[in-house]
């Protein structure tokens, strides 16, 4: 068994125009005093990094990893959500689509994807210059407005769908393998990878390619009623990156998993700070010490209540204290009488 890393913590939902979240140095030593040890970036931040001199620099990366280390932190991972996001698009969600690309792209569905893809590209290229072995993305969704099957689902379209969509993943993930990088895919609702089901047939269509791999998030299981600790029993060898966040579901009379178009705060199924939800994190945390995940532990803050400042600081003394310290030796060696094959043979009675 290995001892998983952390804490770490995705900046994404931290940054700001205003000190001390508004520069990378003011970012990681604000994060650093609070406990964190590493940072997850953002690579659509440029504040944060610049993905395409990180992809084609090996010495800009080698300063950056040397200025956070001075900053007290450690990178991560990469994360390339919005630009995976765009390497599918459905038509009917084009337009809210639309501020995740350069403004100069705008309505440009198709431009929108090469420069998504070459994004992806990059980040492994950044990542492997970075010396980091995962990068975390979304999958992005052609399927997604068919997601509940009422009218019927034409026959053949979910087959279509996965043929297109591992079509544009093969590329961008023999390049991962190039590199010596895992792509790791966020499993969810709004992506066409949401659940172990989705994320087998994707594998499947590409043919069992070894970097594609998942982001563990529970928060999308519980919202969706997943088993999210048989999950980890299920799919282990593929969970290379972990968002340590939480999220509650409570059901009424009223709503359910769909949550009647309410806001976050007044749905059933709802994003909470650590420790303020429902996720069994000692549980969690078990099955990925005991399946040998020596990745980071890396909090992606979203609450619909709490105050990202308090969640922050409460984020990292939570996931230290869930860290397990792996044994070495076996509680009962104390009892051990040795091994001998002679003696194993005579309490056998052979």
């Amino acid at each position: 068994m290995k001892t998983i890393k952390g804490p770490a913590v995705f900046l994404a939902q931290f940054m700001g125009d205003q000190a001390p979240f508004n520069s990378l140095e003011n970012i990681c030593k604000y994060m650093a005093s609070l406990g964190y040890k590493g940072v997850q970036l953002p690579t659509w931040d440029a504040r944060v990094i610049d993905l395409q001199k990180a992809a084609e620099s090996k010495t800009y990366c080698d300063e950056l990893k040397g200025n956070c280390a001075n900053w007290g932190v450690e990178i991560t991972e990469l994360s390339t959500h919005l630009q995976g996001q765009l390497v599918a698009v459905h038509p009917a969600y084009a337009p809210m689509f639309d501020g995740f690309a350069p403004a100069e792209l705008k309505g440009h569905v198709d431009a929108q994807q090469q420069w998504a893809v070459q994004q992806v590209k990059w980040a492994a290229m950044a990542s492997q210059n970075l010396g980091l072995r995962s990068h975390v993305t979304f999958s992005g969704a052609l399927m997604w407005p068919f997601m509940y099957p009422w009218p019927q689902r034409p026959s053949g379209l979910v087959e279509t769908c996965f043929t297109e969509l591992a079509k544009r993943w093969k590329p961008i993930l023999d390049l991962h393998e190039d590199c010596g990088v895992d792509a790791c895919y966020e499993l969810h609702p709004g992506e066409d990878l949401f659940d172990g089901a989705t994320f087998e047939m994707f594998v499947d269509y590409l043919g069992g390619h070894k970097r594609a791999n998942i982001n563990y998030d529970p928060s999308h299981f519980i919202l969706q009623q997943l088993d999210y600790l048989a999950f980890i029993d299920l799919y282990h060898d593929r969970i290379k990156a972990f968002h340590v966040k939480d999220a509650e579901f409570n059901p009424t009379g009223r709503q359910g998993v769909y949550s009647g178009y309410a806001g976050w705060a007044d749905r059933a199924g709802r994003f909470r700070s650590l420790g303020d939800g429902q996720v069994d994190f000692s549980g969690i945390f078990s099955k990925l010490s005991q399946h040998d995940y020596d990745g980071w532990a890396v909090l992606e803050w979203e609450c619909a209540i709490k105050a990202p400042e308090q969640g922050a600081a409460e984020g990292a003394p939570f996931i230290d204290s869930h860290i397990i310290n792996v044994t070495a030796k076996a509680f009962d060696d104390f009892a051990a009488s040795g091994k001998d094959e002679a003696f194993n043979r005579r309490v056998l009675g052979l």
